[in-house]
Formats: C-alpha cells, sequence, structure tokens
C-alpha cells in the first residue's frame, strides 16, 4: 500500500502542534497575612469592664418589717442622714412603750426597797436585786427607743443610689439589702481578669483606660486584684483606679482596659498561623518578593488569644496567618492584609 499521500499530513499534523501556546500558569493564591507586632499583646490583653464607685454600701432595716414607704428611686443624689424608707412603726411603737411600762415598775420596786432597807426591814441582797432589775429595765427601754428610731432608713453618707433591692409592702427582716449607695467621690473600673494572664499582674501596675463614650485614653493604676478566683467565672476581680478626671466619666459606663506590662509582653499570632512539622514549630513568611518561606519558631504558651512567639520572629515581619497547610516553600502568593 502506498504511504506517500499521508506523510504530508502528517508533517503537517506534528508542525502545528508545536505551535501552539502553552496553558497559562495558574495565579499564585490568595494568603491572609498580618504583621507581626500589629496584633501587639495590648490588643489580645484588653480587658472589658465597667465605671464603678470606689465605695459602695449596701442598705438595710436594722430591725424587721413591712416597708410602708419608699423615698427616693434609681439614680437618685442622697445627702448624709436624708430618709431612703420606712417601716411600720405600730410595732416597733409598742415594743417601746412596753419596755418602758417595765421600766417605771422596776424603779418603782427599787425606790420602796431602799426605803424598807434604810428602816432595816429587808436585806441588803434583796435591795441588790431590786436595782439589777431596774438596771435591766433601763437598758431594755433604750433598746426599744433605739429601734423605734431604726424604722427609718437613712443614707449614711452622700452618693447615688445605685440600686433598688425592696419595694413598698415588703416585708423585710433585719440586715436584708434594701438600697445599695454607691458614695460619691473617687470612680474606678471593675475588671476581671483570666487565669492565663494573671502571671507578673501586681496591685500597682500602670493601665491605661479606655471610655466608648469618651475618645482620650485615661491613665489608671491596678489599685485591688482578688486573692483567689470566683468560683463560676474562675476569674480574678480587679479594681483599676483612675489617675485623670473626667467629668463625663458616669457610674455603669463601659470601659477596657490594657495594661503596660502586656504591650511589651511576647508577640502574639493566630492558632492558624502555626505549622507544626514534625516536632518543630515553624509560621511561614512572606518575603517582600511575595514568596514564602518556612521559619522554626519557639512558642511561649498558648492562650484564647493566640500563641506567643518567644524566639524566631521579629515584630514588622509578614507572616501568612490562615491556610499555612496549603503552602510549599518558594511559592508566591498574593498577600490579603
Amino acid at each position: 500500500m502506498n504511504t506517500r499521500p499521508l506523510f504530508p499530513l502528517l508533517l503537517a499534523a506534528v508542525f502545528a502542534g508545536c505551535g501552539e501556546a502553552p496553558p497559562p500558569a495558574a495565579p499564585a493564591p490568595v494568603v491572609k497575612t498580618l504583621i507581626a507586632g500589629a496584633t501587639a499583646a495590648a490588643a489580645a490583653r484588653s480587658y472589658s469592664g465597667e465605671v464603678r464607685a470606689r465605695h459602695e454600701t449596701t442598705l438595710g432595716f436594722r430591725v424587721g418589717g413591712k416597708i410602708v414607704e419608699r423615698l427616693v428611686d434609681v439614680g437618685a443624689a442622697v445627702k448624709p442622714g436624708q430618709p431612703l424608707a420606712r417601716l411600720d412603726p405600730a410595732d416597733l411603737a409598742l415594743q417601746a412603750g412596753q419596755a418602758e411600762a417595765q421600766r417605771s415598775l422596776a424603779e418603782a420596786e427599787a425606790k420602796r426597797y431602799r426605803d424598807l432597807r434604810a428602816r432595816n426591814f429587808v436585806s441588803q441582797s434583796a435591795l441588790d436585786a431590786k436595782e439589777t432589775a431596774l438596771q435591766s429595765a433601763n437598758a431594755f427601754a433604750d433598746l426599744a427607743r433605739n429601734q423605734a428610731a431604726y424604722a427609718v432608713l437613712r443614707a449614711d453618707k452622700a452618693g447615688v443610689i445605685a440600686l433598688v433591692l425592696a419595694e413598698s409592702g415588703q416585708v423585710v427582716a433585719a440586715g436584708q439589702p434594701v438600697f445599695r449607695l454607691a458614695a460619691a467621690g473617687e470612680n474606678e473600673i471593675a475588671v476581671s481578669i483570666p487565669e492565663s494572664q494573671l502571671a507578673g499582674l501586681k496591685p500597682g501596675a500602670a493601665a491605661q483606660v479606655s471610655v466608648w463614650s469618651e475618645g482620650k485614653p485615661l491613665r489608671g493604676r491596678l489599685r485591688e486584684l482578688a486573692p483567689m478566683a470566683d468560683p463560676a467565672s474562675r476569674t480574678y476581680a480587679a479594681r483599676v483606679s483612675l489617675l485623670d478626671t473626667d467629668p463625663g466619666l458616669a457610674l455603669g459606663m463601659t470601659a477596657t482596659v490594657r495594661f503596660e506590662r502586656d504591650a511589651v509582653a511576647a508577640l502574639t499570632v493566630p492558632h492558624a498561623a502555626i505549622f507544626q512539622q514534625g516536632a518543630q514549630t515553624a509560621v511561614w513568611i512572606v518575603g517582600v518578593d511575595d514568596t514564602v518561606a518556612l521559619r522554626t519558631v519557639s512558642v511561649a504558651s498558648y492562650g484564647d488569644a493566640g500563641a506567643a512567639i518567644a524566639g524566631g520572629l521579629q515584630a514588622g515581619e509578614r507572616i501568612a496567618a490562615a491556610g499555612v497547610h496549603k503552602l510549599v516553600a518558594g511559592q508566591k502568593v498574593r498577600p490579603l492584609p
């Protein structure tokens, strides 16, 4: 069979295939990046709190009874000695009258026995018993008179009523909370410190306080740190006193507290940026030419905010923050800040 006519066609097909353009290269993958140090530990270690009065007092009646009148509401500014609520005084008045009658009787008995003793009709011991009974009756009458005065609950200092815990018509026991009084004067920030961020934090530590309603940060100092964690939240209650005064600061405002020791802490990177290579921990460094290189780092600790890098990474270097298990050394990427 003659194949000569087919040979030119085969050559034409081969040369035509060689002339085709190669397929376009796959685009560089988009990688989310961050600058080490831009997400400083101060941003990760910020504590939310609220503005509270330094001195808060829970007020209650010293005797039990039924509340017949509440004289102040939440937010009312009160002065020392100002009446806040009243109990039904009827029972207390009856007790005071009974005590006064017993005192009158004891006083008459003691007077009669003094006369009898002067004429030697009774012994000295009998007179001593009546004198003792009179002293007891006097003390009981004074106590009943004081309790009658306790029917009116008064403010012991100037401040603002922060909370009302009882209403008119309610029967309360002695000492049961009725009001919470926020004393006028110094305000501070109440925050809760997690267990993982307690190390190195001591009273006196400098702090920066930012209030959402105010743009200017305020200087503060850690005044108090609870020695025991709250059994429910497992956090440590702390109070930050304010060194700067702000007339626009009101009780109950939300505030954010950052301590200076957190600003110089180890660099913190997201957990998604950590690449585990066998027994070594590494991160992907994104170079100036947008190529990635794997670098071993030393992790000081892991927390809710991320991993604290103790060595191997410098502030200002750019790293891959996500998708690290899909990268290859020397690969070119398109950084997404």
